[in-house]
């Protein structure tokens, strides 16, 4: 996987910058006609930034090696479980032409089977949809309308990702996080490593690392212990006006023998409506904007 949730974050906080509300007298439409020219990206919160601290160039250097090791530790933990089950709640922020910060709320759950099965959920204030990939076709219901896709999608969770990006145009909830190389994928652009020493999500204690690329900045807190799982992963977009950031937080984890059986089949609901897979804009609960979001132009 060349390009990671990062990328597609970052071109999302980049059109979304320039996001407008339409209003609720329109019943929520926005004039598909109008796009609001983004603003130039600030660069005053670069040049207000406090100077970082001087360390010696040994202890920068541990610092970096002991991040690196952490974040491998959880990647080969991660490959090395065939079954994986979790909840999650996120936060997708967007900046409106006005500069306002605005956050998108989502909680949800993904159910792993490696190496080319899984089932997601996802609920916000504007859907309630699922997704089933059974090593050949994935399906994408909205419950709200009552309609579902399917499309043929053959090979395994790491070509899902990719075709659900370039294809679909949609994205697998944590992505980055469920690949069968996690650490070359989050590792592959960076240009400086931190361990920030420990930090507590949920109740548990965790490693809490830091990373630089050339566009995010990305944070990561692993549990501790004989389970090194991601308990948090923010991305800042830092060339985006307002730094808009994408916080996933994972919870009720569960690997392994821990993990239920699950029939990985899809069944629509009664009544269901079956959709074209051409038609995947017109199941409009699958977008990661509500409908009343107008999308401004990029620069």
């Amino acid at each position: 996987m060349k390009t990671t949730i990062r990328d597609t974050l970052l071109s999302a906080a980049a059109l979304a910058m320039a996001a407008g509300l339409s209003s609720c007298s329109q019943g929520g439409q926005g004039n598909a006609g109008e796009q609001n020219a983004a603003e130039p990206a600030g660069t005053a919160q670069n040049a207000g930034e406090p100077a970082a601290a001087q360390q010696p160039s040994g202890a920068e250097d541990q610092s970096a090696k002991n991040a690196k090791a952490l974040l491998k530790a959880m990647s080969d933990y991660l490959a090395a479980q065939q079954t994986i089950s979790l909840s999650y709640d996120s936060i997708f922020e967007v900046v409106t032409k006005d500069q306002q910060k605005l956050q998108l709320a989502t909680s949800g759950t993904v159910l792993l089977n490696r190496p080319d099965k899984i089932h997601t959920t996802r609920q916000s204030g504007f859907s309630d949809t699922e997704m089933v990939f059974d090593g050949k076709t994935v399906s994408f219901l909205g419950k709200g309308q009552n309609a579902y896709i399917q499309a043929e999608a053959p090979g395994t969770v790491d070509n899902l990702i990719d075709q659900l990006r370039d294809k679909f145009h949609r994205q697998l909830p944590g992505a980055d996080l469920l690949g069968s190389d996690v650490y070359g994928t989050l590792m592959s652009d960076v240009t400086d490593v931190k361990d920030l020493g420990s930090g507590v999500i949920g109740g548990k204690e965790c490693d809490h690392i830091a990373f630089r690329a050339k566009e995010t900045d990305w944070q990561i807190w692993i549990a501790q212990g004989g389970t090194p799982y991601p308990c948090r992963y923010v991305i800042t977009s830092k060339q985006v006006d307002q730094a808009p950031e994408f916080t996933l937080n994972i919870r009720e984890w569960k690997a392994g023998s821990g993990v239920g059986q699950s029939d990985f089949a899809f069944t629509p609901p009664a009544g269901a409506k079956k959709l074209d897979a051409k038609d995947l804009e017109a199941l409009k609960e699958t977008s990661d904007l509500p409908e009343n979001y107008r999308m401004g132009a990029s620069q």
